[in-house]
């Protein structure tokens, strides 16, 4: 069984953790950094942001606050591990 488990909505998506029995609901910016984050197992950090960037319609002039706050957001709720 894969750790996590998605549903997705119209604008945001919620991710059940089964290894700690969690549920979480992520903005559609925080679902697309974690998606890409799961697909890219040892991605380093200064290859997030442009591979961000070929997934989102339009590039973001705030990108690097966004990309780091949900970061920040996905260690916290503990669906990202830090190094």
């Amino acid at each position: 069984m894969a750790r996590f488990l998605f549903k997705s909505f119209e604008n945001e998506a919620v991710v059940f953790d089964t290894a700690s029995g969690d549920t979480h609901l992520l903005a559609p910016f925080t679902l697309t950094l974690f998606e890409l984050i799961q697909s890219r197992p040892g991605m380093m950090a200064h290859e997030i942001e442009p591979a961000l960037l070929s997934r989102l319609d339009q590039p973001s002039e705030h990108l690097t606050a966004l990309t780091q706050d949900s970061l920040a957001s996905l260690r916290k709720l503990g669906l990202l591990e830090t190094p």
